[in-house]
C-alpha cells in the first residue's frame, strides 16, 4: 500500500497513528504529495486534491482519513479501535468527527494567516477559534470521564487534534490550558505512535 502524504497534515497523522497501532506501518509506503500549493500529485489519487490518499494493491484510492482508518482497523490485527455495532461506536464515531471538526477550524485558521494581513479575516478566525474552544471542551470532559479509555479511534483524533493545536496555533487561546486536557495528554503524548508521528517541519 501506498499513502500519498504531506509530513504536517493533521489528517495524516491520524491515518499512521492507526496504521501503527494496528500493526500495519511496515506494509505503507509513504508518497510525498504536499497539497500546498500545487495539488497536482495529490490529485492523481484524490481528485479533491487533497491527503491523506491510501493506494491498495488493485491500484484504487481510498479517502479521506475516517475512511482510511476504518479499513486499516478491519485489516490489521488487535483490538478494533472502532467498536462494529452498538452505542460504543457511535460514541467513537462522534468522538472522531468532534476531533475532526476541530482540527478543520484549525486548519483555516492557519490558511487565514497566510493570506496577505489586509485580507485577512478577523471574523473567519474568530469563528473558527470559537468552534475549536466548544470542541475542546466537550473533548476534555470526554477524556476526563473516562482517562484510562482504551485508545480507540475517538481518542486517536483528539490526540492528533490538540497535537495540531500545540504545534501550529500555540498562540491561539482556544482551551488548551483546560487541565483536563492537559492531564491526559501529558499522559498519552509519549505514546510510541505519537511519538513516531510528531510534526517536524515548518512548511504545510
Amino acid at each position: 500500500m501506498q499513502l500519498y502524504h504531506s509530513t504536517t497534515s493533521p489528517y495524516v497523522r491520524k491515518v499512521r497513528v492507526v496504521a501503527i497501532e494496528k500493526g500495519l506501518d511496515g506494509e505503507i509506503e509513504l508518497v510525498d504529495a504536499l497539497p500546498w500549493p500545487d495539488p497536482s500529485l495529490a490529485a492523481t489519487r484524490n481528485p479533491l486534491g487533497k491527503v491523506p490518499a491510501l493506494v491498495l494493491d488493485d491500484g484504487s484510492s481510498l479517502y479521506d482519513s475516517p475512511v482510511i482508518c476504518e479499513y486499516l482497523d478491519v485489516l490489521g490485527g488487535g483490538q478494533p479501535l472502532l467498536p462494529p455495532n452498538g452505542p460504543s461506536r457511535w460514541a467513537v464515531l462522534r468522538t472522531q468527527a468532534l476531533a475532526d471538526g476541530v482540527l478543520d477550524a484549525a486548519v483555516s485558521i492557519v490558511m487565514e494567516r497566510r493570506r496577505p494581513i489586509p485580507l485577512q479575516s478577523l471574523e473567519a478566525t474568530e469563528r473558527a477559534t470559537g468552534a475549536i474552544q466548544r470542541g475542546l471542551s466537550v473533548l476534555a470532559e470526554e477524556v476526563s470521564s473516562s482517562p484510562t479509555a482504551p485508545f480507540d479511534l475517538g481518542r486517536i483524533a483528539t490526540a492528533v487534534a490538540i497535537g495540531y493545536l500545540h504545534f501550529r496555533l500555540p498562540d491561539l487561546d482556544c482551551g488548551l490550558g483546560d487541565h483536563r486536557l492537559a492531564s491526559w495528554w501529558s499522559m498519552i503524548r509519549d505514546r510510541p505512535s505519537l511519538a513516531a508521528t510528531t510534526p517536524f517541519v515548518s512548511t504545510p
